[in-house]
Formats: structure tokens, C-alpha cells, sequence
């Protein structure tokens, strides 16, 4: 607040409006700001409640499971144990092959890292891989 003495009865306090009104523009602004962020919606597909049976895979296809004891399964032939194993493994399975596209399946057990390890054999074993992957079915 603020005080004049330039009236002859004595001091008279008068609000000072200018430090209001800027603080008050200033909520404005970050309540203009604020309030849009908050009503963004999340884009999401649900699944359909009543699926279509699926298909099993077409024999041409080559699924890469990795299991959760860290084996691997090659269109659920067992693969001969370690990475060198592995790469050998998809180097037979798809020099004969004109397309080079594998799909990689993953256990819920496994961790992470051993599925991108087997993704990057397939990528050093294969020139031009096309990699998918797909989360394992639970049963």
C-alpha cells in the first residue's frame, strides 16, 4: 500500500492497483498455459473382445523364440547352445532364402537384454534382416 501526504487533512493510505493487476495477469497466463496440457487425451486401441483364432505361422516364416533359460528355438528346433551356435544356425536356415525376414519371440522371464542380443546375432548373421518382434502368447 502506499501513502500520499499531499491532502491537507493528513496521510490517506491508497491501495496501489499496478502490482495486483500484473500479478493477476500473470496467473492468467499460466492458468491459459497450464490448463490445455492437462486434457490431452492417450491415443490407445483396445483389443477386440472377441478375437479371431490365429493362425499358425506359414512355413516359410522364421520365428526366433528365446526361451527363458536363455536357449533358442528356431521354428521350435532347438538351437545348438551359445551365439556362435545361433549364428550359424540362421546362417544355414537362410542362405538358400531370396527374402531375409525373421521374427523374434521373446519368454515374459526373459530379460530384455538376451532378446536384443539375439537380435543383433540375427542382424551380423544376416545381411539386410528384417527383424519383427512379437511378444510370446501367454497360455
Amino acid at each position: 500500500m502506499a501513502m500520499s501526504a499531499g491532502s491537507s487533512r493528513g496521510f490517506t493510505s491508497e491501495p496501489n492497483l499496478t502490482p495486483m493487476i500484473d500479478v493477476l495477469l500473470v496467473l492468467l497466463i499460466i492458468f491459459m498455459v497450464i490448463i490445455p496440457q492437462g486434457r490431452k487425451a492417450l491415443e490407445i486401441q483396445l483389443p477386440d473382445p472377441t478375437p479371431t483364432p490365429v493362425a499358425a505361422p506359414s512355413s516359410d516364416q522364421i520365428v526366433l523364440e528365446v526361451q527363458k533359460d536363455g536357449t533358442y528355438l528356431i521354428n521350435k528346433q532347438p538351437v545348438p547352445p551359445g551365439q556362435a551356435g545361433l549364428a550359424s544356425m540362421l546362417h544355414k536356415t537362410f542362405d538358400t532364402r531370396p527374402d531375409k525376414i525373421i521374427f523374434v519371440k521373446g519368454d515374459p522371464a526373459v530379460k530384455y537384454q538376451q532378446v536384443i542380443e539375439a537380435i543383433d546375432i540375427a542382424r551380423g548373421s544376416i545381411a539386410g534382416v528384417v527383424i519383427g518382434v512379437t511378444p510370446k502368447a501367454t497360455q
